[in-house]
């Protein structure tokens, strides 16, 4: 089994007298600024003339900068925007400002992997990679909790960067869940499928599916979003909290024989072929190359597809289910 490293393999001493510039103050670089800031590291968040989160992060009592000079003051940078906004800042603000011996860092491995981001060979390059969204780092961090991350590293000139990157990770609350080493090929390889496969595709469209199925033969759509979407929560936290023996421990002896009785029905050999399929896109760079070109093209295929899949049936009934769950509301 891989070794898993803690608080007690991490020192955040070997980010004394360094300064982080988090470049982006979305849903990842909010909880990491928040987290570095609240484990005593001085960090600088980089952003530019303008942006909406300018001011949030001063009102964090984070200090802001633009990207450039918050890059040209740190140590150790990280990017934490989206993937395809990336390789134009690099070239733009990032890159004219690293100088030998410093840090740049990543959260997902995307675009050094698939070549859009070619650091110089005289900067450490690492990854710390959250498995969860930025509010959960975040709140979890408050919650004296952690975000699991993956870590990886990609050039060491210094020869410290995987003992500054443990420090990094504990820093923002991930020793506490726990840190696991991999590279940027298998973090990048592995988020993608799973993203496409599991985690948001595969999920999508079985609950759309299963919603579809109960409409079609007659019963109330209402019904139809309670059972195969509201639930899919209770479900998927008892997975989270103890795996699949607990949630079959928790659910009914009925529910339990149903899972083993159909489960391998809905996902047969042809679906991990199809799986299979997805993995090699991923790994030969299939995908990447769809998403680059469709957003030079100003994604005009995710555009529609995104407006069509927020007016499916399903999505109109929950909107008005929810609308009463006083509990959803922000």
């Amino acid at each position: 089994m891989s070794k898993l490293f803690y608080e007690k393999d991490c020192s955040l001493s070997k980010l004394e007298g360094k300064t982080v510039a988090v470049v982006g103050y979305g849903s990842q670089g909010h909880a990491h600024a928040l987290n570095l800031h609240d484990s005593g590291v001085k960090v600088i968040v980089g952003l530019y003339e303008g942006s909406k989160s300018w001011k949030l992060a001063e009102e964090a009592g984070l200090r802001v900068a633009v990207a450039a000079e918050a890059v040209k003051e740190a140590d150790i940078v990280i990017i934490l925007v989206n993937d395809e906004k990336q390789p134009m800042l690099y070239e733009e603000s990032i890159k004219p400002n690293l100088s030998a011996g410093k840090y740049l860092v990543f959260a997902h491995g995307f675009n050094i992997h698939y070549n859009q981001v070619v650091p110089p060979e005289d900067v450490n390059v690492f990854m710390v990679a959250p498995k969860g969204p930025g509010h959960t780092v975040r709140s979890q961090y408050e919650e004296g909790k952690g975000v699991p991350c993956l870590f990886a590293v990609y050039q060491d000139v210094s020869g410290d960067t995987k003992e500054i990157a443990l420090a990094y990770a504990a820093a923002i609350g991930g020793a506490r869940g726990g840190i696991l080493e991999t590279t940027f090929k298998e973090e990048t390889e592995t988020d993608l499928f799973g993203e496409q496969a599991v985690l948001c595709g595969g999920i999508s469209e079985l609950i759309k599916a299963g919603f579809e199925v109960l409409v079609e033969a007659g019963y109330q759509p209402e019904s139809a979003y309670l059972e195969c979407l509201h639930e899919m929560k209770l479900i998927v936290d008892m997975i989270n909290k103890g795996g699949l023996s607990y949630m079959r421990y928790s659910i009914s002896d009925t529910a339990e024989y149903g899972d083993y009785k159909v489960g391998k029905r809905i996902i047969t050999e042809d679906t991990k072929n199809e799986m299979r399929k997805v993995l090699s896109e991923v790994q030969d760079g299939t995908f990447a190359k769809d998403w680059i070109l469709e957003n030079k093209a100003n994604r005009p295929s995710f555009n529609a597809k995104r407006r069509m899949e927020q007016n499916h049936p399903m999505e109109v009934v929950g909107r008005q289910l929810r609308e009463n769950m006083s509990w959803m509301k922000k």
